[in-house]
């Protein structure tokens, strides 16, 4: 019998097609690895659409809208039909189906919500997941619960995975199969060249030169690799029309209408040349005929929540070895090519090798809320390739909790319910739902869709500003948007009189991010305590409040790229339903005062604070311990005898517990110790007191010794005196503020002394510097029996013809100690 595959028998992935029908005819898993442009997209669904067990449909699931309409188009024109005959394609924005419709082409994230729906898949034979090295967290879920319906309700399911790229043996490993088909494909060769990106030069003044480099020095079209929308529109503006009449220059990213991506793919007319810019959704899935040059920024931008903040931010990062290497098979498609990489060589093996799967960083609510759906409150239970991280886990069952979808077991609600009714992310879908109190669900729904869909009402920064354009346009992808909010909000939804305001329905999704305006125009505050920031000249930067719908960039000063204005009666609903009034007390380390204040707060956010007339004098006095701890002790003034007393029992701390007198554990005085236990020592003393003026050195003092105790302190004068009383019964002060001990002492005055002078009761001899009769060092010493032994002789010989009118003994033991020089002779 004579196959449709046999007909083109010229794709590279019909040597593959015998082994992956002898491997589904026995099996219900395997895996098909092939490179780019093999043709196992469009060739593998009509092959195993002849096969005796496929009775039902076929489920094709790509990674993108593109992607998706491509593959059901070149199916249809391989079987010389129609899309939406025996081949169709389902997505958000575009549905071409019909009861004739054995193929179905649909994106990943259309496949989890016909699987949840209905979880037998009934009426579907096989399922096949193309593109899954891109390890999209929708294309992740998909496959654990087609595998969770295969093993659990539907045992006779295909499930096919294939890639360009893959880990075949871990897939394999997941699915449970031992069947792995490769097809080596047939590509021409390509030439792979290197210029290095000076440090700090963008992306995009780069690539325009490189591009018009390529341009004069090879034939043929080319192909663009660039981390996003815009640097595409950057890259254009800088080429403007450098290249020539008779070259296109024609972006390629995921907020276009249908109409100009598929512009973009198609082959350029003929004695023209084509200049295709465009993000990663070119690597794989689609093909552009005619292009033989690749250029490659090597970098992408990928999805990231901040655990922090629950806020999900696109992050440029360096592309994998798996994505390089995909697209530099780009141009080799239909004659030898050029692939111009725009980095050092040596930094290709340094790229990871495949691309990091979305779920280690991603928001996963809505991946919980719909195993919630699932009956599944751990979605660890399911096959994953990777497990979701705990963590991001967490914060996304708080903000389920939060927006009411689940209750604290983690079963879904019927707030949930409804929420997962609506083909929204969670805190959207929240809304819209929510939406009812304000009368303007279609609004709401609108919103939902404008925040979903990129570039629909133009990119301006004002919500409010891009739905009354969204309005206004008339463009297919218009239609289709404002039709899918309508679905979304319901037929026989009513409209309000008068509009709401963008911001009283963002306010329901995102209440973290009510930001207040602080330090100049353009800079805000949100609610979460991250700061963001709208360019000075747009009329957003002047609002008093606003809500962030969505930011990139860093945490600490992120760029809003979508958000409203939050005023009057919105305002004042916000505020009421999620403001917190309570008492606060701070210490300012300026004034060393407590100053309490009756404070409104949305979050981080002040909204209002007045003075308290009758402060808590005990919150006011925590809040001065709270200050010195993060202030530091220094702001405490300690007279010097405190200070000396503190020095005299850490030298004691030190050397306490050894000896037979050691009779006391005496404490640790430092400031790490009395910081931890201000509210033992310190607050017992301050009575009333809510500021430092208050607190006189005295009581400092006194509270000090409240630390030793009687018996300590009566202790304290015997083991670690203050002074040290000399021969000639002056008395030294001694000074504890260093390791050792130590007095300062003119060594005439030490005659007669036989004994090294200790401390703590004997167990540590104290250090002596000697003086000269000048005040200036002789010598110090431990041992003062061994220095009248030993070197008192030279020093002896050496001072005595510097200061002869001063007793220098040769026998010191012996001499009388002494503070005056000889008295004259006559």
């Amino acid at each position: 019998m004579t196959r449709l595959s046999d007909k083109f028998a010229d794709l590279p992935i019909s040597s593959a097609l015998p082994d992956m029908r002898s491997a589904l005819a026995g099996e219900t898993a395997a895996v098909l690895a092939a490179p780019p442009g093999a043709g196992k997209t469009t060739l593998v669904p009509l092959d195993l659409l002849e096969e005796s067990w496929c009775t039902g449909r076929i489920l094709l699931i790509e990674p993108r809208r593109l992607a998706a309409r491509a593959a059901a188009r070149r199916m249809a024109a391989m079987r010389g039909e129609e899309v939406g005959a025996t081949v169709g394609y389902r997505m958000r924005l575009d549905t071409r189906t019909s009861d004739a419709t054995r193929i179905e082409v649909v994106t990943e994230g259309v496949f989890t919500r016909m699987a949840l729906d209905d979880p037998e898949l009934a009426g579907y034979s096989c399922v096949l997941f193309d593109e899954f090295h891109e390890r999209a967290l929708e294309a992740d879920f998909g496959l654990a619960l087609a595998l969770d319906i295969q093993s659990g309700l539907r045992a006779d399911l295909r499930i096919l995975v294939m890639s360009a790229t893959l880990d075949v043996e871990r897939i394999a490993g997941l699915v449970g199969t031992a069947q792995i088909i490769e097809s080596q494909g047939r590509a021409f060769d390509v030439e792979i060249r290197y210029q290095d990106r000076p440090t700090g030069r963008r992306i995009e003044d780069v690539m325009a030169e490189a591009i018009r480099q390529m341009h004069r020095q090879e034939h043929g079209s080319m192909l663009a690799f660039l981390p996003g929308q815009s640097e595409i529109l950057a890259t254009a503006e800088r080429l403007g029309d450098t290249l020539g009449s008779t070259t296109q220059i024609m972006p390629l990213y995921g907020g276009l209408s249908g109409a100009d991506q598929d512009r973009a793919i198609r082959p350029a007319s003929s004695g023209h040349r084509k200049v295709v810019l465009a993000t990663p959704v070119a690597e794989s899935s689609i093909t552009i005929d005619g292009v033989r040059v690749v250029i490659d920024s090597g970098l992408v931008r990928q999805p990231a929540l901040d655990p922090e903040t629950g806020i999900t931010r696109l992050v440029t990062r360096r592309a994998s070895q798996a994505s390089v290497a995909q697209r530099a098979g780009r141009a080799g498609r239909t004659e030898p090519g050029i692939a111009l990489r725009l980095w050092h060589p040596g930094q290709t093996m340094a790229l990871p090798r495949f691309n990091e799967p979305q779920i280690k960083s991603a928001d996963l609510s809505g991946l919980v809320l719909d195993c919630a759906a699932w009956g599944v409150l751990d979605p660890r239970e399911l096959r994953f390739l990777d497990p979701p991280p705990a963590a991001a886990l967490a914060e996304a069952r708080n903000l389920l909790h939060a927006l009411g979808a689940i209750d604290t077991n983690g079963l879904i609600t019927s707030q949930g319910r409804a929420m997962r009714a609506l083909p929204l992310p969670p805190r959207l879908a929240s809304m819209v739902v929510a939406a009812d109190m304000h009368g303007d669900r279609f609004g709401a729904a609108m919103l939902a869709v404008l925040l979903t869909e990129q570039g629909l009402g133009g990119r301006m920064i004002d919500l409010d500003a891009r739905m009354a354009q969204l309005k206004q346009e008339r463009s297919p992808r218009a239609k289709a948007a404002l039709s899918l909010a309508r679905r979304i909000a319901g037929r026989n939804v009513r409209l309000p009189e008068e509009a709401v305001p963008a911001a009283s329905h963002l306010a329901i999704a995102f209440p973290d991010r009510v930001a207040r305006q602080r330090g100049g125009r353009g800079r805000f505050l949100m609610a979460n305590g991250r700061g963001c920031e709208v360019a000075a000249e747009d009329r957003l930067a002047g609002s008093t409040y606003l809500v962030v719908a969505d930011v990139t960039g860093r945490a600490a000063r992120s760029r809003v790229l979508a958000a409203a204005e939050l005023s009057g009666a919105a305002l004042e609903a916000v505020i009421a339903n999620a403001g917190v009034e309570s008492e606060e007390y701070r210490f300012d380390a300026e004034s060393g005062r407590v100053l309490g204040r009756r404070v409104h707060r949305l979050g981080a956010i002040v909204v209002s604070e007045t003075p308290l007339a009758k402060p808590d004098p005990v919150r006011a006095q925590q809040a001065l311990v709270d200050g010195l701890r993060r202030e530091g002790l220094a702001l405490l003034n300690f007279s010097r005898q405190a200070q000396h007393l503190r020095e005299r029992v850490a030298f004691l701390h030190r050397n306490s517990g050894a000896g037979a007198e050691a009779e006391f554990d005496w404490p640790d005085l430092g400031d790490a110790a009395l910081l931890e236990t201000l509210e033992e020592w310190l607050v017992p003393f301050l009575a009333n007191s809510t500021s430092l003026g208050e607190i006189e050195p005295q009581t400092l003092l006194a509270a000090l010794q409240s630390i030793l105790g009687a018996e300590r302190v009566a202790a304290l004068d015997r083991l670690a005196p203050t002074h040290y009383t000399a021969p000639t019964g002056s008395r030294i002060a001694i000074r504890y503020d260093g390791e050792v001990p130590r007095i300062a002492i003119r060594v005439q005055e030490l005659f007669g002394e036989s004994r090294h002078p200790c401390l703590a009761a004997g167990r540590v001899p104290l250090l002596l510097e000697l003086l000269s009769p000048a005040q200036r060092p002789i010598q110090t010493t431990r041992d003062l029996p061994g220095f009248w032994d030993g070197s008192w002789s030279d020093v002896r010989a050496e001072m005595r013809g510097r200061y002869p009118k001063h007793p220098w003994p040769e026998d010191p033991r012996n001499a009388e100690a002494t503070r005056r020089a000889k008295p004259r002779t006559r």
